[in-house]
């Protein structure tokens, strides 16, 4: 008998660590997959220059979201140290920032992004790496992303192979989707196919955008009026 509660509450350790990272996992897919500057960037190298080099931007976009995760696991350290109470309005700027997500994906859905504009010059899988990591950390929409929605999502005080395995998740997601856009987006016919379905498919990533954002809002407030 004994056993099995120390089992169950070791169950219910795990999934309190384990659906705050599979939360980050989608919640940080749909916002990368919502088309931006870093869309257009991969886009237009798999037309100009090929799939490698846009794989390689790939790779830069994944080593730059790697470096605002780690920069926004540091913030929440220190916020954690020095001001807990800042830990509940970070929680509740993430949902907030995730509504206002939510909104201008459904807002720009019909539109498509301005690919036409790619130059014809070749570039280099190095060098589309390093376009791609300097796209990333430039990029405003990324910077507020990670500094609001790990402190959303991540348990407060949490071990350190989650902050390890968070920065793994950004890193995969990252990458593998603009992997994904590299092959996907090498000829114009595929292109075409994405852009037909946009409308919709946008528009179902910003309602589970949403969703979620008014979870973690509603979160927040129970946190601060503790």
């Amino acid at each position: 008998m004994r056993q099995a509660v120390l089992a169950h509450h070791a169950y219910g350790g795990y999934m309190e660590i384990l659906l705050p990272l599979i939360t980050l996992a989608g919640v940080q897919l749909l916002a990368v997959i919502s088309p931006g500057q870093s869309f257009i960037v991969v886009s237009k190298l798999a037309l100009s220059s090929g799939r490698r080099s846009a794989l390689g931007a790939a790779l830069g976009m994944g080593a730059g979201s790697v470096i605002w995760a780690m920069s926004a696991i540091a913030g929440l350290a220190f916020i954690l140290e020095k001001a807990a109470w800042l830990y509940g309005l970070m929680k509740l700027a993430g949902g907030l920032y995730l509504l206002f997500l939510a909104f201008k994906l459904w807002k720009h859905a019909p539109e498509r992004p301005d690919l036409s504009a790619g130059s014809g010059r070749y570039v280099t899988p190095r060098q589309a790496f390093t376009l791609g990591l300097v796209t990333q950390l430039a990029n405003p929409k990324v910077v507020v992303f990670f500094g609001s929605i790990f402190f959303a999502l991540l348990p407060a005080s949490s071990a350190p192979w989650v902050y390890v395995a968070s920065l793994v998740i950004v890193f995969c997601n990252e990458t593998g989707w603009y992997g994904f856009v590299s092959m996907f987006f090498s000829t114009a016919r595929t292109q075409l196919v994405y852009f037909r379905a946009k409308t919709w498919i946008d528009r179902i990533m910003a309602g589970a955008l949403g969703v979620i954002g008014i979870g973690l809002a509603m979160d927040a407030r129970e946190t601060l009026a503790r």
